[in-house]
């Protein structure tokens, strides 16, 4: 029988490319999997973290075997790439960090002695290897553990893109479920069978067929079958898959499926066998403060039990394949899942990049097939952002293919950056798609997103639209009782989301909306809000220890367990005689209390807000009640607001006041129509990196992009497109209203690029 044994312990790891060692060094560093090397210096705010190629090593005595067993290495992930080495000889190389590969290494262990296994991993930049460039950490290490297998001769398959050996396709049919299986045994012969049994969610056997190991595949009627009912009911059967040998069984494997149909209409949304339902959810990177991404299951588990408390019912995986134990958990709890290759930001030319997403692709579908959750495959995420290329409709087009050939039952997505023009080719590839959205934080105010979203439905009511990503930073230390769009504060954050989960809640039409992000991730190029290394829109922080206020206007709206919350509780120290007090809850009437005395009783609907709720000298506890159910807060009322609650002017993004650049042009280029590019001085022909690193010229470009965006970009955002020259981003962007701008005349990058052509080049 198959024996699966943990190897994630006694490994010794370097982080340096130091080489294939002969024996085990033990000096090297001793370590346990999950790992990754970019635990700190992945989002500690330093800037930079280490990319390259490291190595682990460890050592373990041939496992007692029968004959003809043979013995797999199954790495879980490997990120960027990895190579497995058995006894100083080459066994297999992976190319794509987010996937399980295997490898049979049988013949290259010592029999009845000592063996050594060694991994080199490499995260370092690859010019065919995705993602190429995003706006995350790129972990490397092997952050999901590896496994030994042993299984004899004939087995079911271990090696075909990590494949998990068992496909179950349920089919909704004839009031009941019609479940395809297949199975994949090698080395069978006439002398094996496979034996098919489904089991309910109490175990109880419900079906069952054998089929000869030559033609495995089969399919089992179950009549009045329960349905996969996303968080609703989320009902699970169990199909096991055994190889036997006339009496005796030899092989086996267990998955989990779910039975459901679903369908997406352009007015209507998803629907899930046969009932509207609203996908309203969050997006999720898989890392964690000081962890880096190298979770445990209980980290995992952990992750999608808060997206559970929040009442989502639906997650996008982003922006790569997950580990196996959040797909299980999303299954468990009912999310409908989107899930995606990291074919991300920029696509690049080296013809194996292409076969790179294509195998990715391939080990996405073929390993978590069997997934009830997963209803779409995404393709690609915001991959115009540094420009496009002659073939990314084609590239595309061909993943598209790809996967309905893989997996027809499922549909394909495309999450859009938000300035792909809406007569791009790509409209026209996947089954529906979705746009990344950042109304009221990049730029303009929230309440452009209903007018682009409902101005987009009436132009092409035929599509099937939905938001992939849309959100605000929210920084706990920045309190305030005024907030703005890119003030950073948590009440910011919060006001943002009122207003957008109220606008989602009006709107069927819109397929699915997903939060960016539930959890705040670690990316070590950004410098924002005072906080480096780390994207801050998350509704929980990053180590999972404080829930923001808008994790709580979420729940009011999506969870039907009862609660109440009191806002602003991290804005302890109030200047002033009163405070206003703001509280969310799915109840609909809530009390206010002050220092054990009722203010006022109000009804509502998420959202309660209380003006000129009286302020004790010291303290002062605040209650809210809605029947049983209350929160409290302890305000203090001090003579001045800390310094500590606003974000520091040197990082205030705040464009009031500030003159149009184009409009203090001198006179000498304020009419200038025509662009020149002398030898030896900057123009928008050159890379925004290069702009970006000389003073004078990225003061040009800082200051015309803010009197376009109305926001004062930062540069490490900037260099998220620093590759490209600034002339390639200004096309990306034509046509496209950020909403904030001011008057920008007709000759702007005329005007631009002449004041480009005063600086000289150093």
């Amino acid at each position: 029988m198959r024996i699966v044994q943990c190897f994630n312990e006694d490994w010794r790891f370097i982080r340096e490319d130091a080489g294939l060692p002969s024996s085990c060094p033990d000096h090297w560093e001793q370590i346990s999997l999950p790992h990754t090397w970019n635990a700190v210096d992945g989002h500690d705010g330093k800037g930079s973290y280490y990319r390259g190629n490291c190595w682990y090593v460890k050592k373990f005595e041939t496992p007692a075997l029968v004959e003809g067993d043979r013995v797999y290495v199954e790495v879980l992930a490997a990120a960027l790439s990895g190579t497995v080495y058995m006894n100083g000889q080459e066994m297999i190389s992976h190319e794509g960090g987010f996937s399980r590969f295997r490898v049979d290494v049988t013949d290259a262990l010592n029999e009845n002695g000592e063996n050594l296994l060694a991994i080199s991993v490499d995260n370092s930049e690859r010019s065919n290897i995705y993602p190429q460039m995003a706006d995350f950490t790129f972990y490397g290490g092997l952050y999901r553990g590896v496994n030994l297998i042993i299984v004899p001769h004939v087995h079911f398959d271990l090696e075909y893109c990590g494949t998990p050996g068992l496909a179950v396709t349920p089919e909704v049919k004839d009031g009941g479920a019609l479940v395809h299986l297949q199975s994949w045994v090698q080395n069978g012969d006439e002398n094996y069978t496979v034996r098919y049994q489904i089991l309910d969610a109490d175990s109880r056997e419900v079906a069952e067929s054998w089929r000869p190991s030559s033609e495995p595949s089969s399919q089992i009627f179950l009549p009045e079958a329960h349905l996969w009912q996303g968080v609703e009911d989320p009902y699970l059967y169990t199909c096991i898959a055994s190889l036997v040998r006339r009496n005796e069984t030899v092989d086996e494997i267990t998955t989990k499926f779910g039975v459901r149909s679903f369908s997406i209409d352009p007015e209507k949304g998803f629907i899930l066998n046969g009932k509207p339902m609203m996908l309203r959810g969050v997006s999720r990177h898989q890392d964690k403060l000081y962890q880096g991404n190298a979770l445990t299951k209980e980290d995992h588990e952990l992750d999608a039990a808060l997206i559970h408390e929040v009442g989502a019912n639906t997650v996008r995986l982003a922006h790569y394949q997950h580990s196996e134990d959040f797909y299980n958990a999303c299954d468990e709890y009912g999310f409908v899942v989107w899930a995606e290759i990291p074919f991300i930001s920029s696509q690049n030319e080296d013809p194996l990049a292409h076969e790179n997403c294509r195998r990715q692709m391939q080990d996405l579908i073929i390993q978590n097939y069997n997934h009830p959750s997963i209803c779409f495959w995404g393709l690609s995420n915001e991959i115009t952002i540094s420009g496009g290329t002659d073939h990314i409709v084609e590239d595309h087009r061909d993943l598209h293919e790809l996967a309905k050939s893989l997996d027809p039952t499922r549909l394909t997505t495309i999450a859009h950056v938000s300035m792909l023009p809406q007569d791009s080719g790509l409209h026209q590839v996947s089954d529906i798609e979705s746009y990344n959205h950042y109304f009221g934080w990049y730029g303009g105010e929230y309440t452009a997103n209903e007018v682009w979203l409902d101005s987009y439905h009436a132009k092409y009511p035929d599509r099937c639209i939905g938001l992939s990503e849309y959100g605000a930073e929210g920084i706990i230390t920045y309190q305030t009782d005024e907030p703005r769009c890119r003030d950073y504060s948590e009440a910011y954050q919060a006001e943002y989301h009122e207003h957008m989960a109220k606008i989602l809640s009006e709107r069927e039409y819109i397929w699915s909306a997903h939060v960016w992000n539930m959890f705040d991730f670690g990316c070590a190029a950004r410098d924002e809000g005072g906080v480096a290394g780390r994207n801050n829109k998350g509704l929980v922080t990053m180590d999972r220890k404080i829930k923001k206020d808008a994790f709580y206007l979420y729940k009011a709206y999506w969870s039907s367990d009862p609660f109440v919350h009191v806002c602003g509780r991290r804005y302890a120290q109030r200047a002033g005689e009163t405070a206003t007090v703001r509280v969310y809850s799915n109840q609909p009437q809530v009390s206010l209390y002050a220092a054990g005395k009722l203010v006022e009783s109000r009804s509502g609907d998420k959202v309660f807000i209380f003006e000129n709720v009286p302020l004790e000298d010291g303290f002062t506890t605040v209650t809210a009640c809605s029947g049983s159910y209350c929160d409290s807060i302890a305000l203090e009322k001090v003579k001045e607001k800390p310094g500590i609650y606003t974000l520091p002017m040197e990082e205030d993004d705040d464009m009031s006041g500030v003159a149009n650049w184009f409009e203090q042009a001198p006179e000498e280029v304020s009419n200038i129509t025509v662009l020149e590019f002398p030898e030896g001085f900057f123009s928008i022909r050159d890379k925004i990196k290069d702009i970006a690193n000389d003073p004078d010229a990225f003061e040009i470009l800082r200051n015309a992009l803010a009197s376009m965006t109305g926001m004062k970009l930062k540069k490490g955002m900037l260099m998220m497109v620093g590759n490209k020259t600034l002339e390639e981003m200004m096309s990306m962007t034509a046509g496209m209203s950020m909403g904030g701008g001011q008057n920008i005349p007709e000759n702007a990058v005329c005007i631009l690029n002449a004041q480009l052509n005063k600086i000289p080049k150093n």
